[in-house]
């Protein structure tokens, strides 16, 4: 990957599991699932029993644990009138730039990942809408716009950079970071940051991919048991609620001010299928990771670890397979996060990097706990224990609705 070095220099994350990194990374490693049943978070007719539930989400509260008394203030103070995405985008970003000075913020910029946003907060305003068109507040006219994260965000953390929002669905996460990383790469910025804000989805849309067969929980008796990557007995996705926040800088930029990289992105690749609809193409996504691994210049056998896409879909988690075993053959482990945190829409690709970065840096790779018998063929699959490992060059792999193929090479820090 031509151009200045990238390097990731911060992350937080706020999932079912944990929210902060060492509790993440505990999770992690112990296959510890935020899958439960459902209980007021969606009605009967969303005919979802069960997901990766955030459960309990409060700004003031998350504040006073995880920062200092002003920021906490200035958080509750600008999301008073956001959406839940706003709210979680808000916390996870102040938290991952805390190690930044006022004029460090001046020059950063700001890439929020995910679309379709807030269709949770929109549905309810519309019900709300309909048998009281009084009770509409004029803030609505702000708050259902995915683009409001960008202003919570800049206005919470002082960011006031260049600022984006990159929509493609479920790989959003890792596209935030592919465009992030080449305008840094190309010295248009210096430093950015990237949140993947929760993706909260309406009974509607739950209905609709219970409905399409895309959602699993035909039995929910165990919930955990309900996501199973790669599994011959998998029935689809389970959702999941979760945000996260990387800090990506100039490799220079981050050594003057003393910050301690984290990895370094190394390479990135994304393809198109060149077709609409939900059936995803193993060509398309071989043509991601290859283009991602010829960027960061090592070949398939230096990788240690790819972190899949794999959310238990009947038919997606079969394309993935063919596609990581003609990239891969069998020399890296690999896994899925998402039997732990569901799947977290918009914010998945970026959560799964967080994740990633953690078995980098702490040495392990964490369990398919939800893995009895795999597809064949398949790549190699972790077992349902963690295993200590020395990820030294790890890849995160991301696909979406409408044939968006992501892939992103994360390398060992110099």
């Amino acid at each position: 990957m031509g151009g200045r070095e990238v390097v990731v220099t911060a992350a937080e994350v706020l999932t079912s599991v944990a929210e902060d990194l060492d509790g993440f990374s505990a999770a992690l490693r112990e296959g510890r699932s935020g899958v439960r049943a459902t209980r007021d978070e969606a009605g009967p007719e969303a005919r979802t029993p069960a997901a990766a539930w955030l459960g309990g989400f409060d700004v003031r509260g998350w504040a006073e644990r995880r920062v200092d008394p002003a920021t906490a203030g200035r958080l509750v103070r600008v999301t008073g009138r956001a959406a839940l995405p706003g709210r979680t985008g808000a916390c996870v970003s102040a938290a991952a730039v805390r190690g930044l000075s006022g004029a460090d913020l001046d020059e950063t910029g700001l890439v929020v990942a995910g679309n379709n946003l807030n269709l949770s907060y929109q549905a309810e305003a519309a019900r709300r809408f309909e048998a009281r068109p009084a009770s509409l507040r004029p803030s609505h006219a702000l708050t259902h716009l995915d683009t409001d994260v960008i202003g919570v965000v800049s206005e919470a953390t002082g960011v006031r950079g260049e600022g984006w929002q990159a929509g493609a669905a479920s790989a959003s996460g890792t596209v935030a970071v592919v465009l992030a990383s080449r305008m840094i790469a190309a010295g248009v910025l210096r430093r950015c940051l990237v949140v993947a804000p929760l993706c909260e989805l309406s009974d509607a849309e739950l209905r609709s991919f219970q409905a399409s067969g895309a959602m699993a929980g035909s039995d929910s008796s165990d919930p955990a048991r309900l996501c199973r990557p790669f599994d011959v007995s998998r029935e689809g996705f389970v959702y999941g609620q979760g945000a996260a926040a990387v800090l990506l800088e100039d490799g220079d930029v981050a050594a003057a001010r003393g910050a301690k990289p984290m990895a370094r992105i190394a390479g990135h690749g994304q393809r198109l299928d060149g077709r609409r609809g939900t059936r995803p193409d193993p060509a398309g996504q071989v043509a991601a990771l290859r283009t991602a691994l010829d960027g960061a210049g090592v070949s398939p056998r230096e990788v240690d670890y790819v972190n899949a896409h794999g959310t238990g879909s009947v038919v997606g988690d079969e394309a993935e397979a063919h596609a990581l075993t003609e990239v891969f053959g069998a020399r890296p482990l690999v896994n899925s996060t998402k039997p732990l945190i569901g799947h977290c829409m918009g914010a998945a690709g970026l959560l799964e990097i967080v994740a990633t970065l953690l078995q980098m840096r702490d040495g392990f790779v964490h369990p398919n706990p939800n893995l009895d018998v795999p597809l064949d063929p398949a790549p190699t699959l972790a077992g349902r224990a963690a295993v200590p490992a020395v990820i030294g060059t790890a890849v995160s792999n991301s696909v979406a609705f409408s044939g968006i193929n992501c892939a992103v090479v994360l390398r060992a820090p110099r």
